[in-house]
């Protein structure tokens, strides 16, 4: 791995994530100049920020993966492209030159990186947890957005609030460790995967409907809450509290730079080119009919964006040069 403070580079990737890792080690397969930024300081992206002991089950070939682990196969991968790294850095601004041929695209340290194309995949773009109404002046004192590790929830009591998979894969992960684990949830109905569902319900997990943390109690810490539930409300013992309630996506200076947005999403074609010609996107970022959002999905459109990016790149470059695997 490389860093540096300006480059040309034959392909810039956009987002340090699992697709862009991906799309970098296959630009480096076919025999591209490879440069990667990111505004985080560390690869992976939203796993390696949010969920690295979360198993990832939508990987083709790994029933089961941890994060972690999936992050550190990728890098590994992505290491044969011998790509220079931006990290915690932020792309900025983006000016397109036809007559010479690149795309330069201004960091916010000054640093600005020449590329003869741009693949996007910023994942949802700048990311902020949903608060919890009740959890002001409580974070980093047990309430948490996060569960980067499992070890400070061993033997606590444990309250999660929220009804989408992160809730889910939370009470599911830290029930064999806590000492209780309590799901919340305003409403009946979940946005969690069945499947999770099904498992957490099959648990030793309380899972508590028509309900709201109204109040956090302790003195420094957390030590117990309230749960108001169809308006009567309960004191329990809760010592770590998982706020689980979403994001609000920001895609920043994205917006500024001249691409098709839809639903804070980049608009794409079946090449994953943009509306700009040197321009690609590939992962959650990206908008078109019928998308879906898994990392499988993402491996899969990296690997259409780089493969025709490859004729912007070099026109005398086939777009499909044919399988991967070796001796075909």
């Amino acid at each position: 791995m490389s860093t540096d403070n300006a480059a040309d580079v034959d392909l810039l990737v956009i987002g340090a994530g699992p697709t862009g890792l991906f799309a970098t080690y296959y630009a480096g397969f076919r025999g591209f100049r490879v440069g990667v930024v990111d505004s985080l300081p560390e690869l992976g992206g939203q796993i390696t920020a949010m969920y690295p002991e979360k198993q990832i089950l939508d990987v083709a070939g790994f029933p089961s993966v941890k994060g972690r682990d999936l992050v550190e196969g990728l890098v590994a991968q992505a290491s044969t492209a011998h790509p220079t790294y931006f990290l915690d850095r932020t792309a900025m601004t983006l000016h397109e030159d036809p007559e010479d041929g690149y795309v330069t695209v201004g960091l916010d340290d000054g640093t600005e990186v020449r590329a003869k194309a741009v693949l996007v995949t910023a994942g949802i773009g700048k990311f902020s947890p949903r608060p919890l109404p009740a959890g002001e002046g409580w974070l980093g004192r047990g309430l948490e957005f996060f569960v980067p590790s499992f070890a400070p929830y061993v033997g606590k009591d444990v309250v999660i609030v929220g009804g989408g998979d992160s809730a889910f894969d939370w009470a599911l992960h830290l029930e064999p460790v806590a000492r209780s684990v309590t799901l919340v949830h305003r409403r009946d109905a979940f946005r969690a995967h069945q499947r999770t569902v099904d498992a957490v319900q099959a648990s030793s997990v309380e899972i508590v409907t028509r309900a709201e943390v109204s109040a956090i109690r302790g003195n420094g810490v957390v030590e117990s809450i309230e749960i108001t539930v169809d308006g009567e409300t309960t004191e329990r013992p809760a010592q770590a509290i998982v706020a689980a309630l979403g994001f609000v996506a920001d895609l920043g200076p994205l917006q500024k730079w001249g691409l098709d947005v839809e639903k804070r999403h980049l608009v794409v074609d079946s090449s994953m080119r943009t509306n700009l010609p040197r321009v690609f996107a590939a992962g959650d970022i990206t908008e078109y009919p019928g998308k879906v959002r898994l990392i499988a999905v993402g491996f899969g459109e990296a690997a259409t964006a780089v493969n025709n990016a490859a004729v912007v790149i070099d026109p005398t470059a086939h777009v499909f040069p044919g399988h991967s695997s070796e001796g075909s």
